[in-house]
């Protein structure tokens, strides 16, 4: 049997060197002082969303009371464009790109464990 607090020091361990890593790899970076970089490296942790925004605005410009109903015959289709600018470009970023191959690894795991039965 494993001693719990030894595989806690490991753990803690090992979370501390990837840290040390992580900081290693972004002070690089920063030491490179090349503005398209950071410029690209900055929309890919913080990527917009344009299409969700549009559809906010549409659905405003749906329930704002008018009587001509110019706003409603304008906020259709905006709603119409944000979904498809939601399909066109994705907001995904590095947070949501690991999450996702975190569930793709476990579904493979998953299908090896269950050939290997």
């Amino acid at each position: 049997m494993t001693d719990p607090l030894y595989e806690k020091v490991r753990r803690m361990r090992r979370l501390s060197e990837s840290a040390h890593r992580r900081t290693e790899i972004y002070s690089d970076i920063a030491r490179m002082n090349d503005r398209p970089l950071a410029r690209s490296l900055g929309s890919v942790q913080r990527a917009s969303a344009p299409g969700k925004k549009i559809q906010k605005v549409g659905f405003i410009m749906m329930w704002i009371p008018e009587p001509t109903m110019i706003t409603a015959a304008v906020g259709g289709p905006m709603i119409l464009a944000g979904r498809y600018l939601d399909k066109k470009y994705n907001g995904a970023t590095i947070h949501d790109i690991a999450g996702q191959t975190k569930s793709t690894m476990k579904t493979i795991s998953d299908f090896k464990c269950s050939l290997d039965q």
